[in-house]
């Protein structure tokens, strides 16, 4: 179509839609989905029915599920077994904190008694 000026007029595109946009939200109305041509239909491998390896498929996706649980056991017997070789350095500090303490008391009272026998 060409307007007086003789420039051709833009056409209005029909856009498809796209996944993030569908161009109807109505399954009836969106287009059907298209089989991929290069794997012929029915080509998927069928499922392992060999009781054997269902029964070692079934214990590895327990061991699986029980992972986190042992992984948090061995963090927590970790901490714990840091928490015991720090108690000795804890109680040595508060040892000596309550001894520089007691020192500091010990002077306080020369002190007082000194202040007292002087007057």
């Amino acid at each position: 179509m060409i307007t007086d000026f003789g420039v051709p007029t833009p056409t209005r595109v029909k856009r498809l839609g796209t996944i993030d946009r569908p161009q109807t939200h109505d399954p009836r109305n969106q287009a059907p989905m298209i089989t991929p041509t290069k794997e012929p239909v029915g080509s998927a491998t069928p499922d392992v029915t060999i009781s054997g390896a269902n029964d070692s498929r079934q214990n590895r996706t327990r061991e699986m599920q029980l992972i986190p649980e042992a992984l948090a056991r061995a963090h927590m017997h970790d901490r714990l077994r840091e928490a015991q070789a720090d108690r000795p350095a804890v109680r040595l500090i508060a040892a000596r904190r309550m001894q520089r303490r007691a020192e500091r008391a010990s002077l306080r009272a020369r002190r007082a008694l000194a202040m007292a026998v002087m007057h």
